[in-house]
């Protein structure tokens, strides 16, 4: 059976749409995922340190469509968006943190990174206030103040020091970067697609 290492960070919009797209190429491959939380910021002061000065020209023609085809996206995939947010750019170091004390547990992983997704996506929530993330995990029906201290412990930062310094080591330079088989990196939700066909195997 196939594997998928999915490396992500929940500020990104097409890692929104790529958590939701990759959910039925699982469901039609049979293959199995582990969810690998990091620190997009971390991947790109490292690895695409340009993609700051790009971002700044807020009102180029590149990126005015760029958000005119997240919309368009999102609509394909049928999830909330509302974007750019009021709190774009996240500063996501909680938020991850969060999703790195749920890693060994991949089912309410999945679950609360869901739930995150939409609550910053679908409804402009801050999730750099500890607060809303654990409102987000308790209407998960996870304990949020539970969730929160343990997010707060060093082995969990460490962890996801490790996770972003791996991901970086392994090629990645922005969110979501995918592994299939360990060997084969993709990145972003429009090479989804190429995840499938690689899952699929040859024909």
């Amino acid at each position: 059976m196939a594997h998928v290492e999915f490396f992500y960070d929940l500020s990104s919009p097409w890692t929104r749409l790529a958590f939701a797209n990759i959910q039925p190429i699982l469901a039609e491959t049979g293959a199995t995922i582990t969810w690998r939380p990091f620190l997009v910021g971390g991947v790109f002061n490292a690895a695409n340190p340009g993609i700051y000065e790009r971002r700044a020209d807020g009102g180029s023609p590149a990126q005015k469509h760029a958000w005119r085809w997240l919309s368009e996206w999102a609509r394909l995939a049928g999830t909330a968006m509302d974007f750019p947010s009021v709190h774009h750019p996240l500063r996501s170091v909680a938020a991850m943190r969060f999703c790195c004390a749920l890693e060994q547990d991949q089912a309410d992983l999945a679950r609360f990174s869901d739930a995150a997704f939409d609550a910053y996506f679908g409804e402009q929530r801050n999730l750099d206030d500890p607060a809303e993330l654990i409102a987000v995990a308790n209407a998960c029906g996870l304990d949020g103040v539970a969730l929160a201290a343990l997010a707060a412990t060093q082995p969990v930062k460490d962890r996801l020091r490790a996770n972003t310094d791996e991901a970086i080591a392994r090629g990645a330079y922005g969110s979501p970067t995918v592994f299939v088989e360990g060997d084969h990196m993709y990145f972003g939700n429009d090479q989804l697609p190429l995840v499938r066909q690689r899952l699929l195997g040859p024909r």
